[in-house]
């Protein structure tokens, strides 16, 4: 089970980093107006999320990369509260929007996980 676990978390990062740059609209669109340079934000989320992903894969490296995970999970965190208060989100329900916030607790706990 734990190899389970520490496989999905990893591969989850991983497609997520992935994502970041064969698919930027979503990320683009949740990003705050007050943080600059909006495709770089989301470039370099990406490429975290590819390395910690790959990080938590070698046990030489799975702490470390759980504790960027959870920096990062942190960092990206008014990204996801953007999307629960703009009115720009109103066609998603609300349970989606906020449930998002809650679920960074339960992935940052995942990523504590393997500190």
């Amino acid at each position: 089970m734990h190899n389970l676990s520490l496989y999905s978390i990893a591969a989850i990062y991983i497609v997520s980093g992935f994502l970041h740059f064969f698919r930027p609209d979503p990320y683009l669109r949740i990003m705050p107006p007050y943080i600059p340079y909006h495709a770089l934000m989301v470039v370099l989320s990406g490429i975290a999320e590819l390395v910690l992903g790959v990080g938590l894969l070698f046990p030489a490296t799975r702490s470390l990369a759980a504790w960027g995970l959870i920096l990062l999970l942190i960092a990206i965190f008014p990204a996801n509260l953007y999307m629960a208060t703009a009115d720009k989100f109103a066609e998603i329900p609300a349970w989606i929007r906020w449930g998002r916030l809650p679920l960074q607790l339960l992935l940052i706990w995942w990523a504590w996980r393997y500190t």
